[in-house]
């Protein structure tokens, strides 16, 4: 492993509008990360996951490489290979989350990548641990739609967890046309070794090309509903509507040049009001959070950052420990030489997200896939890990600021 190097944040303030907001009555501490490469051997980083793996009480770090799965064990990093190429296209995501209560992660798995074979791309595995998780798990082939692109572990109506799965596209698409996309729904109804023991539902979209969704918890109920960025913009999920959209953001374009938004997260600003945050247009060069308006029920966009170049990667979460969230964005500028890549962290500077502070993260030494947030050491502050395609790394960007 390389010795650690800090990164010192540089900031400018990005006034986003001539109409003047309340700014905050204190100024938001600057930022500091040091950052130590945890792996600079991988192919592409498609996909992260953090869970704990193995029982210990500690965040682990997952990845989803183009020939393998793997997982690098906290603290030492370790790295372990949950399984070697499943197919013969790429891997490309991964789900880990304790759905059981036994303070142990279930993992899924997405492959077969192929966005332009709308036919007979893609694979789903749910991956059985052995005794011993830090050897090799056995994968359970279960069934799929082409395309397969996202997943996520989530709380179900029924109670429990399940997966939900995303494809890119629609079956037999063609240029963005053709049949909407159906998302996926897994639940055990048995033993999980067993692929006949998975209960597989569909989710029909109006959507024709996905891209990534988001869990949220916006109302009373305890399951997930989730937000969902693609071609036609953003829409709202929830099972308890029976998985009707709910158009957030991007009003409603279709076909192939339609702007619509790759990444999508939710995190709040101060004072409590609600945002989305996404990349636009899709691969875009904006950070755009969309601002709740309880009293008109609409979403305010606002952009944070114009200048980023490909961007891939959203995060939201109290960073600084200020109480409210702050906005992480990673690019990577793929087929872009020369173009700088890296990862940015922006801080509101009022509560409408009218104004923003940006600090520097990473310049130039991550070309983005992945990111995500968690608290990797215990010391209550939250730490960024992302996975590079380019740069073929995965860095954590260890908090030693914040409160």
């Amino acid at each position: 492993m390389q010795s650690p190097r800090v990164f010192c944040c540089s900031f400018t303030a990005l006034m986003l509008s001539s109409v003047v907001f309340p700014v905050l009555a204190a100024t938001p501490p600057e930022p500091r990360f040091e950052a130590v490469e945890i792996d600079t051997q991988i192919e592409i980083g498609y996909g992260l996951a953090l869970a704990d793996v193995d029982g210990d009480g500690k965040t682990d770090v997952l990845l989803a490489d183009k020939s393998r799965f793997v997982w690098y064990q906290n603290p030492s990093w370790k790295r372990h290979i949950l399984t070697d190429k499943l197919t013969e296209k790429d891997h490309v995501c991964i789900a880990a989350a304790d759905i059981d209560g036994d303070g142990r992660a279930e993992i899924a798995v997405g492959a077969e990548w192929n966005p332009g074979d709308t036919q007979n791309s893609g694979a789903v595995f749910y991956l059985v641990p052995p005794a011993d998780r830090t050897q090799k798990w056995t994968p359970v082939k279960l069934p799929h739609e082409p395309t397969v692109h996202r997943m996520r572990w989530i709380r179900s109506r029924q109670g429990g967890y399940e997966l939900l799965m995303a494809p890119l596209h629609g079956r037999d698409n063609r240029n963005g046309q053709g049949t909407a996309v159906r998302l996926l729904t897994y639940r055990r109804a048995g033993s999980p070794e067993k692929a006949e023991n998975w209960k597989v539902e569909p989710i029909l979209t109006m959507q024709h090309i996905t891209h990534n969704f988001h869990p949220v918890q916006w109302d009373q109920d305890p399951e997930h509903e989730f937000v969902l960025a693609g071609k036609q913009g953003v829409f709202l999920f929830d099972s308890a509507k029976g998985w009707h959209g709910h158009p957030i953001a991007g009003g409603g374009l279709d076909g192939p040049d339609a702007p619509g938004a790759g990444e999508v997260r939710d995190g709040k600003l101060p004072g409590g009001r609600r945002y989305l945050a996404t990349v636009e247009p899709w691969h875009g060069n904006s950070a755009v959070i969309y601002a709740e308006n309880k009293a008109t029920d609409r979403w305010e966009r606002r952009v944070v950052d114009g200048t980023i170049v490909d961007g891939h990667a959203v995060a939201c979460g109290d960073v600084l420990g200020l109480g409210h969230d702050q906005l992480v964005v990673g690019w990577r500028a793929m087929n872009r030489p020369g173009v700088k890549v890296g990862i940015r962290l922006y801080s509101p500077l009022d509560n409408a997200g009218a104004a923003w502070r940006t600090s520097v993260i990473d310049d130039n030494t991550m070309a983005c896939e992945d990111l995500m947030l968690g608290d990797l050491n215990g010391d209550g502050k939250l730490d960024v890990v992302a996975a590079g395609r380019a740069t073929k790394n995965v860095r954590i960007y260890w908090n030693r600021g914040g409160k």
